[in-house]
């Protein structure tokens, strides 16, 4: 078995996206549609953390394994990591993302698991 791990980082991002449940959760079908991704149900969402640290965190199950999401509410930033043994477009992942959250930077590297 092998995967595909991709890490997005979007930095200067929409802060009233970055503190909208909702707008979390409909990105997570969102990204699952853009990169051909059956999800499990609906995403998973907690909101926690004091302070600087408070923020909204998602996982996203998928048919062969998980995206999973933090927002740093503080800093208007969103991390994202992907993870699948069916390979998917990083590329499409990290277009999406950085239009979704409307991020003015975005890092995207893509780890290949043996």
């Amino acid at each position: 078995m092998r995967g595909q791990l991709s890490i997005i980082n979007l930095h200067e991002c929409d802060s009233n996206l970055v503190r909208s449940r909702k707008v979390l959760e409909k990105f997570g079908f969102g990204l699952c549609k853009e990169i051909k991704m059956k999800p499990y149900k609906s995403m998973i969402i907690k909101r926690f953390g004091k302070g600087n640290l408070r923020g909204y965190s998602g996982v996203q199950l998928i048919e062969t394994s998980s995206i999973v999401v933090h927002l740093d509410e503080h800093e208007n930033k969103v991390f994202i990591d992907i993870f699948s043994c069916k390979e998917f477009d990083p590329k499409a992942a990290k277009e999406f993302s950085k239009d979704y959250f409307k991020a003015k930077k975005v890092q995207c590297k893509t780890i290949m698991r043996k």
